[in-house]
């Protein structure tokens, strides 16, 4: 057995940070989002997860009244009840074990709790994975969202965050397009004054599916590392900045709307398989794109511009969105198809409403995905 090197995630000496913020600077928006969120009730959807479990460990010390965890996994939503630290004033943490996919739960916890902020991280964000399970990419990350975001805007929630991806721009997966539409919908046109945000992130270090630890446990078998391309390239970020950017996000004081942070250039993963490799004796073999992906991933799309009046380190985007009746009516064929399990209606209805989704191959070509359950 080899031993791969160590890296410390958070601060990995291969990354080029271009746009690292001085320190004092980022204290300061750790502060804005600590008064933001002090005496408040805060959920946190994905609590989980990676992003959701650093999430809040971080809101649980920041004087928050109360913080209430939802996972639809038993065991990620035990592991982050234990994870969190023993405060002296610690706000009353309440588990809830439930689907976002399930509207009588979600409905329950915003009837009892009442949740201020809520911070949407609960998602099914593997590529090849959700291209074998289309429909479950749609009914959790799109109708999903429907439902938490209904039932944040019927309770007088002030404020939803909700974590979106780079796969959402000009998706050639279903779960890009999946998220995408999660964006449409938390983008819409509300009466109610519930600020909408959303927040598109790279890919994260180390989180659950990443190619981190993959690598590492390659390395460690003696190989080989396996890269799908020696040009594909992604945007990363640590764990840390995705909580920051979240939290910059939150306390920026801007309206309903889509931001991105600022990531610098996409690192080739080759690179990155060539630092975790080091000096050993591991070979790499080049396999080929998987279903879904994409040879480099963009923060906007060719229909999307930046706003001219933008705070660091997060940029403020124009995008296209649909009207109430637009995204209504757009959200019922969608869920005919998904209720139908009837691939080829689902990809049509997903189409409409992204028009720059390009269905991979795969997906397009599996028929064992097209029977009617």
């Amino acid at each position: 057995m080899i031993s791969p090197p160590k890296i410390d995630l958070d601060a990995p000496d291969w990354y080029a940070y271009l746009h690292r913020d001085p320190p004092l600077e980022l204290e300061l928006r750790r502060e804005r989002s600590r008064a933001l969120l002090a005496g408040r009730r805060v959920l946190v959807t994905g609590a989980g997860g990676c992003i959701g479990s650093a999430l809040s460990r971080w809101i649980a010390q920041s004087g928050v009244d109360e913080l209430v965890l939802l996972d639809s996994s038993e065991g990620a939503l035990y592991e982050i009840q234990q994870a969190l630290p023993d405060l002296k004033i610690a706000p009353r943490r309440i588990p809830v074990l439930a689907s976002v996919c399930d509207p009588v739960a979600v409905t329950r916890l915003f009837e009892q709790h009442r949740p201020e902020v809520v911070f949407h991280v609960a998602a099914f964000k593997h590529v090849p994975l959700m291209e074998r399970n289309p429909f479950a990419a749609i009914a959790n990350n799109a109708f999903g969202t429907e439902i938490v975001a209904d039932a944040a805007a019927k309770y007088g929630s002030e404020q939803m965050l909700m974590v979106s991806t780079d796969k959402a721009v000009a998706p050639t997966s279903i779960m890009g397009a999946s998220k995408r539409i999660a964006e449409l919908i938390l983008l819409a046109p509300r009466r109610n004054a519930i600020v909408m945000k959303v927040v598109r992130l790279g890919n994260v270090l180390g989180s659950s599916g990443s190619v981190v630890p993959l690598f590492q446990r390659q390395i460690a078998q003696g190989g080989p590392v396996t890269v799908s391309h020696p040009d594909v390239r992604r945007y990363f970020m640590t764990l840390a900045e995705a909580v920051d950017t979240l939290l910059a996000a939150l306390s920026s004081g801007s309206p309903s709307g889509l931001q991105v942070p600022e990531l610098g250039k996409p690192i080739r993963i080759l690179d990155l398989a060539k630092f975790l490799i080091g000096q050993n004796e591991v070979p790499i073999v080049f396999t080929e794109l998987r279903s879904g992906d994409k040879m480099e991933e963009s923060l906007i799309s060719s229909r999307e511009s930046y706003q001219e009046v933008s705070s660091r380190p997060l940029r403020a985007v124009n995008t296209p969105t649909l009207s109430p009746d637009e995204l209504s009516t757009s959200l019922n064929a969608l869920r005919v198809a998904l209720q139908q399990q009837d691939l080829s209606s689902l990809l049509q209805a997903v189409q409409r409403m992204v028009p720059d989704y390009r269905p991979s191959l795969g997906l397009r070509t599996d028929s064992s995905l097209m029977v009617n359950a």
